[in-house]
């Protein structure tokens, strides 16, 4: 599946709710459908600076491609970067590069987070972009 193809899916799992304690519900259900980080990763160098809580992103490179791994101890938290992962991972550095993130404006979540989980949601787009950056050479 391309980006945009998750990505509209994941607008389609959206716009079934119209209310907004429904649609944070929605995160926090697909957040915890998100497996356990390895301790391991849970390290000062995977924690992304910018959030008000701790989130830790974990990139691997196999063959091309970035897959995400990520731990929150905020249950919505952990549903946005559960929803980044599911977009961004399992594609190549320069897929992730060139995508546009349209999903975030499309469900409402930038205009519907506190700024400090907004400023969180770019901290982690920023930090996947960045891996996908380091990756690309």
């Amino acid at each position: 599946m391309t980006i945009n193809e998750i990505q509209d899916e994941i607008i389609e799992e959206f716009s079934e709710l119209d209310d907004w304690m429904d649609k944070y519900q929605l995160l926090i259900d697909i957040g915890s459908e998100q497996e356990p980080l390895d301790e391991k990763y849970k390290t000062e160098q995977n924690l992304i600076d910018g959030c008000q809580s701790r989130v830790w992103l974990q990139a691997d490179y196999q063959d091309g491609v970035l897959y995400f791994s990520a731990e929150s101890d905020a249950l919505i938290v952990k549903g946005i970067v559960t929803l980044l992962i599911r977009v961004l991972s399992g594609h190549t550095p320069q897929e992730i590069l060139d995508a546009d993130l349209y999903f975030i404006e499309q469900i409402g979540l930038r205009e519907h987070l506190s700024p400090t989980r907004s400023n969180g949601l770019l901290a982690m787009v920023k930090q996947m972009r960045r891996y996908a950056k380091v990756f690309s050479v």
